[in-house]
């Protein structure tokens, strides 16, 4: 696979091959508002925080970054793909370039451990190809990671899974 990885947040089925140069997307991340999520805390912030810089390296980085942000033991989960198991596996796969493909997505909740050592968020994804001819392919959907503190102390993620599809019925509900 060019540009595909069997990732949750990869849209795949694009051919690098028909890729051109594609600017990085700006991506809004809120934070958590507390008058709409009474549950926010430092350590929701901290997850807000984790995903909008994973999702800025991955515009910047492309699937290499990508890669990094994933524990030894990371697992992605993408729609109809078998899993793709381990950080060197994802790496294996997920050879685009920002140039070829922009995979970006928004955080629009986030949840923390008691303890403070693992927590989840979700928000929507939206990966683009521009195409030779000048058409350009988008994909969306939502996804979910599921971060974990290393015993380095820094934060990984152990499971990304991701599902196509509009999220325009989103648009009025409170989190």
């Amino acid at each position: 696979m060019a540009v595909a990885l069997g990732s949750g947040l990869l849209a795949l089925g694009w051919s690098a091959a028909v890729a051109q140069t594609l600017s990085p997307v700006p991506q809004e991340h809120s934070q958590p508002n507390l008058l709409t999520n009474p549950g926010a805390t430092p350590g929701v912030g901290l997850l807000y925080k984790l995903d909008r810089e994973f999702s800025e390296a991955t515009a910047k980085g492309g699937g290499k970054a990508f890669a990094s942000w994933f524990a030894p033991d990371g697992v992605t989960l993408g729609n109809g793909n078998p899993p793709v198991e381990g950080r060197d596996a994802i790496a294996a796969v997920a050879t685009w370039s920002p140039e070829e493909y922009q995979l970006t997505w928004t955080t629009a909740g986030a949840r923390m451990s008691r303890e403070g050592d693992y927590g989840f968020t979700w928000g929507t994804y939206t990966g683009v190809v521009k195409g030779k001819d000048g058409d350009v392919s988008r994909k969306t959907g939502r996804y979910i990671l599921v971060w974990k503190k290393q015993a380095d102390g820094q934060w990984k993620v152990e499971l990304d899974a991701s599902n196509t599809g509009s999220a325009k019925d989103d648009c009025c509900r409170l989190h």
